[in-house]
């Protein structure tokens, strides 16, 4: 990842990293606000496991990091100074139990197989703070997105465990925090184009997001069209207009910090 992802064939909501992810360190890039929030919620954690890694965005670069990557295409994408990598998958991490202070995961476990296993291991390995960086399914509904792509936006919830589920498996106290989306952001992922709205007519901007994989057939291309309709008549701008200077987005993000 971007898209920080754990790839294994055959998954129902399994986006093969491998074949399509190409490019994702270009489309992909950590904004900073978050990344602050998310090496924040770290506390004072000295080494950390980025599990689900992808290129390495938002590992912090002030603490020994061991990231864990099962996709090929990903783990290339990584620059030279990002942490070493190790293949794996979240269900079955390598490591002893507390082996690190504190175990990260962005935007990956809506691609896990078995997603409470995954979360158990976080858990097992973690001598301190599991920091879960995720999407509500709930408010990912309540996007003006759903309107335009609701068969779209339907598949794209339905990968993702509630928030409540995912506290559950992580067991212990866990603070969910709500990750409001800034303007301009740097992450190209869906609800980051909340006010920018024309970043989805351009195909390499929507081949950097898992979730067009799983549309239903020309579903993808009517969510085009329509969008750039709308655009072109300005019925999106009478409607979401306000959208476009609005310095923040409170979308569907969540911060998961389970102690």
């Amino acid at each position: 990842m971007m898209q920080q992802a754990n790839h294994r064939a055959g998954g129902d909501y399994d986006y093969d990293y491998d074949a399509k992810g190409a490019g994702y360190a270009a489309q992909r890039r950590a904004d900073p606000r978050i990344a602050a929030q998310i090496w924040d919620s770290l506390g004072d954690a000295c080494s950390v496991l980025n599990v689900g890694a992808g290129t390495g965005n938002y590992e912090p670069l002030d603490r020994m990091v061991v990231a864990l990557e099962p996709s090929a295409a990903m783990r290339a994408e990584r620059p030279a100074h990002a942490a070493p990598c190790v293949i794996g998958v979240a269900e079955a991490l390598p490591f002893d139990d507390h082996s690190f202070d504190a175990v990260m995961s962005v935007l990956s476990c809506h691609q896990w197989a078995d997603k409470p296993k995954g979360l158990a291991e976080l858990r097992r390995v973690a001598r301190g703070p599991v920091v879960v960086l995720t999407f509500d399914p709930v408010a990912l509904q309540e996007s003006w997105l759903t309107i335009y792509m609701a068969d779209i936006a339907a598949a794209e919830a339905a990968r993702f465990l509630p928030v409540e589920t995912l506290s559950a498996h992580l067991g212990g106290e866990v603070e969910v925090r709500p990750c409001r989306v800034p303007k301009n952001r740097t992450d190209g992922f869906m609800e980051a184009f909340f006010g920018r709205p024309e970043h989805f007519l351009d195909p390499q901007k929507r081949a950097a997001q898992s979730a067009w994989a799983f549309a239903p057939a020309g579903a993808e291309a009517r969510f085009v069209a329509k969008l750039a309709a709308d655009l072109a008549s300005g019925a999106w701008d009478a409607r979401y207009g306000h959208l476009r200077t609005a310095p923040f987005f409170d979308g569907s993000l969540r911060l998961l910090i389970g102690r």
